[in-house]
């Protein structure tokens, strides 16, 4: 669960199912090459799932795992506090 994007991505998907581009949209700052990345490493870990519909056109939509929750109600603490504490880090160079 290392870098900078993927407790964004987590987060992001905590309230519930996204399609790519809404995922995008909620990440600011990320590329569509990084996030495609980003997503296929967590679902190889298991912390999101993929659910691919068969339609015209192909729908996709990514959504938390259980395991994927769990991790998402662990980091919540640290995002509180990153929260807080937002100025302070910003400011540092």
């Amino acid at each position: 669960m290392g870098g900078k994007w993927k407790g964004l991505i987590l987060f992001s998907l905590g309230d519930g199912p996204l399609r790519f581009g809404e995922l995008r949209r909620s990440v600011p700052g990320i590329s569509e090459r990084m996030l495609i990345l980003q997503l296929r490493e967590m679902e190889n870990s298991g912390l999101v799932h993929r659910e691919v519909y068969h339609q015209v056109p192909p729908k996709v939509e990514y959504s938390l795992t259980e395991f994927g929750h769990s991790l998402n109600t662990a980091l919540a603490p640290l995002g509180e506090w990153g929260e807080e504490h937002m100025e302070r880090i910003e400011a540092i160079p």
